[in-house]
């Protein structure tokens, strides 16, 4: 696996509604090994490989991250800002950040006022991002003129960091490990023989609505959908298993079951991990996933879905951990499952 490529996704700002930087990563990992290669209005990448086969499968992965956006800048200097995506305003304070301008990376800091000076009911208080401020050490406004307007977008100075048991670190593995496997896969294929027609979506605004796959799979009119995604670990303290499930890192990729889930899909993933002895997990998911596999279900007459996830620590924070070997195993897995797809293979449940 190309660990530096993986290394350049995490470190590259893909805030929703932003996400060109990492995108052109993508194309550029992909160019040599898709037959097809390109870009929609939304900023989706899509590299298709066997275009013609059947069936039409669209293995989709989001590239956008959770991050901010500038709001407001005060004439002290001080800047506002709100959430881009699903963020804990309990991490917000004291965090590096950095704001991405026209003019490159402006680094910053979420201030707070020190514990020395507060009041018991500054203790007690709801956090609250839209009273949070970004310091970038200027002295009033008119030095960010021309430097950072209002929309530009904020992410953590998240770090790559390799742990103990293959396991890494940084902000945004949600969903750039998903993207990870997806060019991990694109690549492996590139050297088999199949019958099905392959679609890999590098997919944007998931993390705002599921955007990007709702209209790349209007698009693709595939048969088969799958996400792959990261997947809520609770393999460490505080998780209640009984309410998330028992799933670990480096035990192997999640395979969902659930209404999100075609039943045909579902057990031939399972059955295809059983046979290759691929480490896998199961999840069970009773509701729609949010994940781009609830869109693409939903396209058009109806496409057979299923979710492949990656067990993550510490979701949306900048400090995801997941495993190397998790990722490894679901490459296996989903080449392993497109190299036996049948062109008459029957998804009718029953």
């Amino acid at each position: 696996m190309d660990i530096d490529f993986l290394k350049q996704l995490v470190a590259t700002p893909s805030p929703s509604g932003f996400e060109q930087p990492v995108q052109e990563l993508v194309r550029r990992k992909l160019r040599d090994f898709a037959d097809e290669l390109k870009t929609d209005v939304h900023g989706n990448v899509i590299a298709v490989k066997n275009p013609e086969g059947k069936p039409r499968v669209m293995i989709a992965a989001h590239c956008d991250e959770v991050g901010f956006m500038v709001k407001h800048i005060t004439e002290e200097g001080y800047i506002y800002f709100a959430p881009v995506g699903g963020v804990d305003a309990n991490l917000v304070q004291g965090q590096h950040v950095e704001i991405h301008t026209a003019k490159g990376a402006v680094p910053g800091v979420v201030g707070s006022k020190p514990i020395h000076l507060m009041e018991e009911e500054d203790k007690k208080r709801k956090q609250e991002i839209h009273k949070f401020w970004i310091d970038v050490g200027a002295g009033k406004k008119k030095e960010l003129e021309g430097i950072v307007n209002i929309g530009d977008t904020i992410t953590f100075q998240g770090r790559f960091n390799a742990l103990r048991n293959k396991l890494v670190t940084s902000r945004s593995f949600d969903d750039k490990a998903g993207v990870f496997v997806l060019t991990e896969i694109v690549k492996e294929l590139a050297k088999k023989k199949f019958e099905a027609g392959i679609f890999a979506v590098s997919t944007v605004q998931e993390e705002v609505g599921l955007r990007g796959a709702t209209t790349s799979a209007y698009a693709v009119k595939p048969d088969i959908g799958i996400a792959i995604d990261v997947e809520f670990s609770s393999d460490y303290p505080d998780i209640d298993k009984k309410r998330v499930g028992d799933v670990s890192l480096g035990k192997g990729p999640v395979l969902c079951r659930g209404a999100n889930t075609n039943p045909v899909l579902g057990e031939l993933l399972i059955k295809t991990a059983r046979e290759k002895r691929i480490p896998h997990q199961l999840s069970g998911a009773p509701r729609a996933t949010g994940t781009d596999a609830n869109v693409m279900q939903l396209t058009r007459t109806g496409v057979a879905t299923a979710v492949v996830g990656l067990p993550n620590r510490y979701m949306h924070t900048p400090v995801e951990v997941v495993s190397l070997r998790d990722m490894e195993n679901a490459v296996k897995l989903l080449v392993s499952f497109i190299l036996n797809l049948k062109k008459d293979i029957n998804l009718i449940p029953g």
